[in-house]
């Protein structure tokens, strides 16, 4: 099988479980690092499949990879080769279909319950099984609107649009990849967030009460997500 480009923007965010759950199935991946100012292909060709990971800027910065991830995220559609996105990932791809990205109400940062949306019954019970409702992980202070096209998937309190499926495209804004070692290294930076603890922020040590339970919880939900995300990738 051909490989899965995995795309880093940001050193500190990278593919996490996501990598683990690939090596588990014997899927081949490679690493693009796009903070290190490598740039994504100008073709999905030679890939299985393309992976988006997150990172702390935003896609309407003008930083020179963001037009070519988005024309890469178009051209895979065009070619049936399914997309993944985590938090700025997810993003991307809402702007390569035709959304938006701007602030969200609130900050959402630390453990958060997500759900299935309800006017996506078929779609939840096909990708989620008999998860109606989660706890994930959350670093956002952004979010997309639900391009026209795609169903929205997941919605939270703090944030209505916390997933959307296209087709084998899978775009997330919550963090379902997350590592306990990423968490620690995430929660030094939470100070010059600049915000209080609240609904929707938690501080560091919020974040790692039952961390490993958590953890293991999340997973055996990412682990759903990805097998029926790679149940689409390009054989060929």
């Amino acid at each position: 099988m051909k490989p899965i480009a995995i795309f880093r923007h940001s050193p500190g965010e990278g593919p996490g479980y996501f990598a683990t759950f690939l090596d588990s199935q014997s899927q081949p991946w490679t690493l693009f690092k796009v903070d290190e100012g490598v740039v994504p292909p100008p073709t999905p060709e030679g890939f299985s499949g393309l992976c988006f990971m997150g990172g702390p800027m935003s896609v309407n910065d003008d930083l020179p990879w963001i037009e070519p991830a988005l024309k890469l995220i178009r051209e895979a559609d065009r070619r049936g080769i399914p997309v993944i996105g985590h938090c700025l990932g997810g993003q991307l791809m809402a702007k390569a279909f035709g959304g938006t990205v701007a602030r969200n109400p609130v900050k959402e940062i630390g453990w958060g319950i997500v759900e299935a949306s309800v006017d996506a019954a078929a779609a939840a019970a096909d990708w989620l099984g008999d998860t109606g409702s989660f706890e994930a992980f959350h670093w956002h202070g952004e979010t997309f609107t639900i391009p026209a096209g795609t169903t929205r998937l997941l919605q939270s309190a703090h944030c209505a649009n916390q997933a959307f499926l296209r087709g084998p495209h899978l775009g997330l804004q919550c963090h379902v990849e997350m590592t306990h070692s990423m968490i620690r290294l995430w929660g030094r930076q939470w100070a010059a967030e600049g915000v209080p603890a609240s609904a929707s922020v938690q501080t560091p040590d919020q974040m790692e009460e039952n961390i490993e339970a958590r953890i293991t919880a999340m997973r055996a939900v990412a682990d759903r997500l990805y097998t029926r995300w790679s149940a689409g990738l390009r054989r060929d």
